[in-house]
């Protein structure tokens, strides 16, 4: 579900991040578009999980992978949406104004010279995004639920650790509460590993410019 929520959010996230730093200067959408973003961005997770039970598993009448990465990919789009935005923003305008100045069109000044210009810190607000749903647990408890077995199927119920930690804590046995401990270090660490690795790319950009 994680990689699903990643498929969809991140091309939505770049498009609306790009027109925002690109053409959010003028016109009446740029302002709407980043007071969604910015209620998104601190939006509880719970609340959005809710949203897609009400909008999606109600009306497919069952819990599905598929609401899972609709819940997570509602969370990545705002912070990949945030950091591309940033950091074309921090490409200096004299690379735009080079390309134009060769008859470079629009599209092509964005494409290959402010976006491959801001790769880097693009790539590391899609780490941080993919860092912070690693470890949701409210909103697929709204929309994928669990699954005790594995399966690849979206249209069903889903296997997820952060689920799976939930309900191995509640319960009264010690050796779940200790594979719930297990689980969570598991997480701990891959977020960690994220946050690390997203530190350093973006630290190595700034030191090359």
């Amino acid at each position: 579900m994680t990689s699903v929520a990643v498929l969809i959010g991140t091309p939505i996230g770049i498009l609306a991040g790009t027109y925002l730093a690109e053409f959010g200067q003028r016109g009446w959408l740029a302002p709407i578009t980043r007071f969604i973003n910015d209620i998104l961005l601190s939006a509880p997770s719970i609340v959005i999980g809710l949203f897609v039970y009400e909008v999606y598993v109600v009306k497919v009448g069952h819990f599905a992978g598929w609401g899972g990465a609709l819940a997570l990919s509602i969370i990545v789009i705002p912070v990949v949406i945030r950091t591309t935005e940033n950091m074309l923003r921090l490409i200096p305008n004299s690379l735009r104004e080079a390309a134009a100045a060769i008859g470079a069109p629009q599209w092509k000044i964005i494409t290959f010279v402010t976006l491959r210009a801001a790769r880097a810190g693009i790539l590391t607000g899609i780490l941080l995004a993919i860092a912070r749903i690693s470890g949701e647990t409210a909103p697929l408890l709204f929309t994928s639920l669990n699954n005790q077995f594995w399966s690849s199927d979206m249209n069903q119920p889903m296997a997820n650790l952060p689920v799976v930690i939930f309900q191995f804590a509640m319960s009264p046995y010690a050796d779940w509460h200790s594979l719930a401990w297990a689980g969570a270090l598991l997480i701990t660490l891959s977020v960690l590993t994220l946050n690390i690795v997203a530190r350093v790319m973006f630290r190595q950009k700034t030191n090359t410019q």
